[in-house]
């Protein structure tokens, strides 16, 4: 299975002004792409084929007075900008078509310099390689120094440049696992465990441990709430709002970097003790139109559902998902009888038929436990067969020494 590592980046002044340009290089020869496409779609004619938008775009391009600077930057970065438009039609088209998962996908929009992300990948064919001294030396830009966490499992087929928001760059490395020494990692074990998600506690498991929710937005909220009245009196264009806009994404970065670390700590613990896990398929943009948004939005759920997903399939672990309409909160986990809706502040309840007193949430993870089909593992018996396909996720980025790999 493939996976991407992503490390820290220190370009120094000279490498930044290179990344910038390839940066706008390849946004150009995207636009490009998108405008040639809806000109084509305009005027009734059929769109043009990856090889000749090729040469169109960028070998005749580069002959141009309008558009020489694109031999400035790697050939490879702008093939891979012309690649990124071919997928995002593809996609368009099949979400248009109802074949494609997830929510519905819009046309592909132009790029621009201020959107708060911006990228590059070199394949192979670019001859990039990671030198004896740990840097990562890209064509024209340079060796540029890397903060490495973690060792490589195996030598890594594209990377991909990041400036995000907070203008830090990152190094993102797609690598290809081993998935028969991935099994052999982590030893097998007959433990299972329910999960069920809530605010008052980011998780709380059938076994009875509660794990406390960070809420990583609200410790800051305040500190958010003064840089973001500091930005709105900035005068648009000036100096000092870029700053403030900066000092605003800085904030925000800290929080999605704590957010997934906990995520990553978490989701390795639970893959690595119970070779079955169940969880609740929640509705999350369902309950963000709650007046609960910013703080189902502060736990993350779904980020931490997709470690979980990733981490099993690569592990060889089960992870099974009940039904959102599952009464997991109203039935009794002693005795089956159900005893109704209770409204979000009743944490603790007696059941009518037994009279045994539940924890709410206790309860409700010993209930998705049995609703999964992993109770009867306890006592021996193998837990539900069939992984859920993993997602190419970022896995955290700790614990790495420096690599010697060439590509």
């Amino acid at each position: 299975m493939q996976l991407r590592y992503s490390f820290r980046l220190y370009p120094d002044p000279g490498q930044q002004r290179a990344l910038a340009r390839a940066f706008g290089c390849a946004r150009v020869v995207f636009n490009d792409a998108v405008r040639v496409r809806e000109q084509a779609r305009a005027a009734g004619r059929p769109f043009p084929k990856a090889g000749e938008l090729s040469t169109r775009l960028i070998t005749e391009a580069k002959r141009t007075v309008e558009r020489s600077w694109l031999g400035d930057v790697s050939a490879v970065v702008l093939q891979q900008s012309l690649r990124d438009a071919e997928t995002a039609y593809r996609n368009f088209f099949a979400s248009l078509k109802g074949t494609r998962k997830g929510p519905r996908m819009g046309p592909p929009r132009f790029k621009s310099r201020k959107d708060r992300r911006q990228s590059i990948r070199f394949t192979a064919n670019a001859r990039w390689k990671i030198t004896g001294g740990g840097r990562l030396d890209l064509p024209k830009i340079g060796a540029v120094k890397v903060k490495w966490s973690r060792v490589l499992p195996a030598t890594p087929t594209s990377v991909t440049v990041v400036k995000d928001a907070a203008g830090r760059f990152f190094a993102s490395f797609v690598v290809d696992t081993d998935p028969a020494a991935d099994a052999a990692r982590i030893p097998r074990t007959d433990r299972t465990i329910g999960i069920d998600l809530g605010l008052t506690h980011f998780a709380v498991l059938s076994d009875g441990t509660k794990i406390d929710s960070p809420r990583f937005l609200r410790r800051v909220e305040k500190k958010l709430k003064k840089a973001q009245r500091e930005l709105s009196r900035k005068q648009k264009g000036s100096k000092n709002r870029a700053k403030a806009r900066l000092k605003v994404a800085r904030t925000h970065a800290k929080v999605a970097d704590a957010r997934r670390e906990f995520h990553h700590q978490l989701s390795t613990k639970l893959i690595s003790e119970n070779q079955g896990i169940a969880v609740e398929d929640l509705l999350v943009a369902g309950l963000a139109r709650t007046k609960l948004a910013k703080s189902v939005y502060d736990a993350g759920w779904s980020s931490f559902i997709s470690m979980l997903e990733y981490k099993a399939e690569r592990y060889g672990r089960t992870l099974v998902r009940i039904g959102r309409f599952e009464p997991t909160s109203q039935t009794c986990s002693t005795c089956g009888a159900k005893d109704g809706p209770k409204p979000l502040n009743v944490r603790e309840w007696t059941c009518t038929a037994c009279g045994t007193v539940h924890d709410r949430d206790h309860n409700a993870a010993i209930n998705v436990k049995t609703a999964a089909g992993l109770a009867a593992s306890a006592c021996g018996a193998p837990v539900r067969p069939g992984a859920i396909p993993a997602q190419r996720e970022e896995t955290g980025s700790h614990g790495f020494s420096a690599g010697n790999h060439t590509v």
